[in-house]
């Protein structure tokens, strides 16, 4: 038996002409040739736009990660700036309350100067024990009672005198806030930051002076912040001026309240003349409008 005749394989010619005089050349290629070089072309362009999507994927999800670290670490820091507040809260409440008791007493001395003196071992409207001193004694007694309570109440009032003057109630320059005291955006780096004070615009040079009597705890310069300064007024209590284009004062000099200290400036990392101005107290940053008059 006679098998049938194959049907003739199908060809393409490809024709190449030459820029220059030279022959044409034909290449003749079978149909199923073509047929999967044009499936093997497919699959590689469909290989390659998977790897690009992955690829972009990839740098997707590094962007969300370094965003969600940055964050992280913001919160990190805003969680211990928080803890520090606590503490210090802590301990002011406990000095409060030990204030508050040392007061209560002085004041309970002063109304009743009786309280206190201890009974006799007899019996109501007896005589008085043997070796007790005479009434007039026992009231000269309670009247000792009473200066004593009111000199220890002065005392106490005129130990408070220093902390007050200690509190930094003066504007160190004048000038309007472009920044207040908190997380807020970065203005160079465009990112979320702790902003530990308030930045005071006023013209380049405008004096700085000392919001209240102080020993220069430190001059120089730090990062950032450029030519800074920093007064120390005693119970935990600092200031911190920063951007300075000028200081007039040493580590180590007494200033008085309302000195001139310093001089605005844009040093640092500034985006043009103004102060920068912290209150830290007990090593914590605190808002410094709590301590500023109006």
């Amino acid at each position: 038996m006679v098998d049938p005749p194959k049907p003739p394989t199908q060809l393409y010619t490809v024709i190449v002409v030459s820029d220059h005089s030279q022959a044409v050349r034909r290449f003749r290629l079978p149909r199923r040739l073509l047929e999967r070089a044009a499936w093997a072309a497919g699959g590689a362009g469909l290989l390659g736009l998977l790897g690009v999507a992955h690829y972009f994927s990839l740098l997707g999800s590094a962007s969300e990660n370094r965003v969600l670290r940055e964050e992280n670490a913001q919160l990190r820091s805003q969680v211990l700036l928080v803890q520090e507040k606590v503490a210090h809260m802590s301990a002011t409440l406990e000095r409060v309350e030990g204030y508050d008791a040392r007061l209560r007493s002085a004041v309970s001395h002063l109304q009743d100067p009786e309280k206190g003196q201890a009974a006799g071992p007899g019996e109501p409207g007896g005589a008085p024990p043997a070796g007790a001193g005479a009434p007039g004694a026992l009231a000269g007694s309670g009247g000792a009672a009473a200066p004593d309570a009111n000199a220890e109440l002065h005392a106490w009032l005129e130990g408070g005198r220093p902390l007050l003057a200690a509190a930094p109630g003066g504007w160190p320059a004048r000038g309007w806030i472009t920044s207040e005291f908190g997380v807020r955006v970065d203005p160079q780096s465009a990112e979320t930051a702790m902003h530990r004070g308030l930045d005071i615009a006023t013209p380049h040079g405008a004096p700085v002076r000392a919001p209240s009597e102080g020993t220069v705890a430190f001059v120089g310069v730090e990062g950032s912040y450029g030519k800074v300064l920093v007064l120390d007024h005693g119970h935990g209590v600092r200031t911190r001026y920063g951007h300075l284009s000028e200081t007039f004062v040493s580590p180590g000099e007494r200033v008085a309240s309302g000195a001139h200290i310093a001089a605005v400036g844009n040093t640092g990392r500034s985006t043009g003349p103004h102060l920068h101005y912290e209150v830290i107290v007990n090593g914590v940053p605190e808002n410094p409008r709590r301590f500023l008059a109006e």
